[in-house]
């Protein structure tokens, strides 16, 4: 990759990466399902070190995943937390969302069918995804008494591409999602967040290059 789309990729996958502190303990995980199943795996790994006694896995079939995986992205996600040890009773599926509002809402609308009390999440997101998760919480999960955090699969942007995630896939949806931070709130999805000149420059850098494949 040319030397400068490097740079700007890595200041826009920093600008969506906001985890800087160690998850504290919470009433429930809430693992927002994707491609990325290392998301699944960071989500189970905070569940086997005792930092919540319930994990939730929300996730239809996105795009990106109806035809990789063989069913919704919750049962595939769910399916890899009990294979490293949490148990079935400690995990609630809700399949049906297909964006990160639906995560929000639906996961919500489970909670309470099940009347499950939850007072503090861990959210769990692939780590370009994080500052829109942040957001999309902030605007949408009802009520303002729920603490959060969040966090992911703990990579910075060289080591997280992979034959799974590949480098112009991921690129061209952190620069989407760039646009969609700037132009959601206004449409009532999540609340604003400031965007630093640089980054944004970054951003429309790459879309110049080529990577325009995921804008709203």
């Amino acid at each position: 990759m040319d030397p400068q789309a490097l740079r700007d990729a890595t200041a826009v996958y920093n600008y969506h990466r906001m985890s800087t502190t160690p998850p504290r303990p919470a009433d429930a995980i809430f693992c927002l399902c994707s491609l990325d199943t290392r998301v699944a795996i960071r989500a189970s790994e905070l569940y086997l070190a005792g930092l919540a006694p319930l994990v939730i896995f929300s996730g239809g079939s996105g795009k990106l995943t109806v035809d990789r995986f063989d069913g919704p992205e919750a049962e595939v996600f769910a399916a890899i937390a009990r294979d490293m040890g949490v148990p079935s009773g400690a995990i609630l599926v809700e399949p049906a969302s297909t964006n990160t509002g639906e995560n929000v809402r639906f996961t919500f609308d489970l909670l309470s069918r099940r009347q499950i009390n939850v007072k503090s999440f861990i959210l769990v997101q692939k780590p370009y995804m994080e500052r829109r998760t942040y957001a999309t919480f902030k605007k949408q999960w009802p009520g303002s008494d729920v603490e959060f955090s969040v966090t992911s699969p703990q990579y910075d942007f060289p080591e997280y591409c992979d034959d799974q995630n590949p480098q112009d896939l991921i690129i061209n949806i952190m620069v989407g999602d760039l646009i969609r931070i700037r132009e959601y709130p206004k449409k009532g999805f999540q609340i604003e967040q400031g965007i630093p000149s640089e980054v944004w420059d970054a951003g429309q850098r790459l879309i110049a290059a080529g990577f325009n494949g995921h804008l709203p």
